[in-house]
């Protein structure tokens, strides 16, 4: 209808004034923008054969999942990861945390710790790749208190060292 795609076209608009600007955030900003236009896109076109939650452990998982990925690709070494523990996101889903886990365990085989760390690991080996932050400036970024805890996380999960895995990149 015609009122979505002037709401399009008006969020075109403000990421096109934002991707000038020196504000801080922009990114996040602009990440925000994206998502509305594409929640905008999707009400115009429902898709027929949306995906029905056939049970709460699928639509806890799912937003589970979804609540994970919103949180990469993490854009400044400042912008540290929020949620870190199967605790932070049942807090944030509004379940009990042994609710989540038997909900995430029973529909797709792993842990939410397993995800949580398959995750921050694919999130790592990317900021190794693609940055030219220090390890320090990743592990902090990805919610490590220590560069110790995320070198020893990083060689158990990879079989890598952070150093190792950036020069294997190289």
């Amino acid at each position: 209808d015609e009122q979505q795609l002037e709401e399009i076209s008006f969020l075109f608009k403000k990421m096109t004034r934002e991707m000038d600007s020196d504000y801080v955030h922009k990114f996040d900003l602009l990440r925000n923008y994206m998502h509305a236009i594409i929640h905008e896109a999707m009400k115009m076109q429902p898709a027929e054969n949306f995906e029905k939650h056939i049970n709460a452990s699928s639509r806890i998982t799912s937003l589970f999942l979804e609540l994970l990925e919103r949180q990469f690709p993490i854009d400044t070494p400042e912008a540290a990861l929020q949620l870190k523990t199967a605790n932070h996101f049942a807090e944030n889903l509004s379940v009990h945390v042994n609710h989540l886990n038997r909900s995430v365990k029973e529909i797709t085989g792993k842990t939410t710790t397993e995800h949580i760390s398959a995750r921050i690991v694919k999130e790592a080996i990317a900021l190794l790749r693609h940055t030219d932050w220090n390890i320090s400036q990743i592990a902090y970024s990805i919610g490590f208190e220590y560069p110790a805890y995320f070198n020893n996380f990083f060689k158990k999960q990879t079989g890598l060292t952070p150093g190792e895995a950036r020069m294997v990149s190289v």
